[in-house]
């Protein structure tokens, strides 16, 4: 599904990634953990063009998506992404931010759209609150919103930047809740997060990151049980106190 060959990404003279070469199987779940300043963010971002590679290789089914030819609109409606802080529109109501890009991206009539965007918000247990605006949401039900409004566009991929760091305690289990739901029917997921018990629970595959690097992966009993790197062991010595 995704095939990434010696990623580079630098800001001025700053190198955040560092040459990264993997990849990501059809349905596979991978969780990115490492320290803050890491570079897993900025790997999700290059992974949709959010932020263009330095230098490297993205490839999509086999096409390559980092060669400038490519129409990244039509990319980032197969690649859904949600973020740290939810992004929502604060004048359009959940339906309203559900519906908008598939009536103005998809050409979609409003009355389908709405019948999607209430499907949509079904899905992530939020039904019941279809017209209230943010504002009046809680942290918990505007990021279920934002993983509502990504799935609309009916994406191949998700995407998910530390999707409940943002998030006060007992709001984030909601949201995990929601995320393990799509990971059992099968969404192709890359999911920054610092929630161990999650990435044991949901992922294929755990990629720790270290100083731009993919310093080691594999499945989740593999490198959270018997990690090999000092610098993962480290990591996660520190993460579990």
């Amino acid at each position: 599904m995704i095939r990434i060959e010696g990623l580079h990404k630098s800001f001025g003279k700053l190198e955040v990634l560092k040459g990264i070469t993997e990849h990501i199987h059809p349905s596979e779940k991978v969780v990115v953990i490492g320290a803050s300043g890491s570079g897993k963010s900025t790997l999700l971002r290059c992974l949709n063009l959010l932020e263009m590679p330095t230098s490297g290789r993205i490839f999509i089914h086999g096409e390559e998506i980092t060669g400038g030819r490519h129409d990244v609109n039509m990319l980032r409606r197969k690649m859904g992404m949600v973020f740290q802080l939810f992004n929502l529109f604060p004048n359009y109501d959940a339906l309203g931010n559900v519906t908008l890009a598939p009536i103005k991206l998809l050409n979609m009539p409003k009355s389908a759209a709405e019948d999607l965007g209430m499907h949509m918000l079904e899905k992530v247990g939020l039904t019941d609150k279809a017209h209230e605006f943010p504002s009046r949401l809680s942290g918990g039900q505007k990021q279920r919103v934002a993983i509502a409004r990504a799935l609309a566009m009916n994406p191949e991929i998700m995407l998910f930047d530390e999707p409940t760091s943002a998030l006060d305690p007992e709001m984030v289990g909601e949201v995990l809740a929601v995320m393990a739901g799509l990971a059992a029917e099968g969404m192709t997921m890359v999911i920054v997060s610092h929630e161990m018990a999650f990435a044991r629970e949901v992922a294929d595959r755990v990629f720790f990151m270290d100083d731009g690097v993919v310093l080691e992966q594999g499945k989740p009993d593999e490198v959270f049980s018997h990690p090999r790197e000092a610098r993962t062991q480290e990591f996660l010595a520190r993460v579990r106190k």
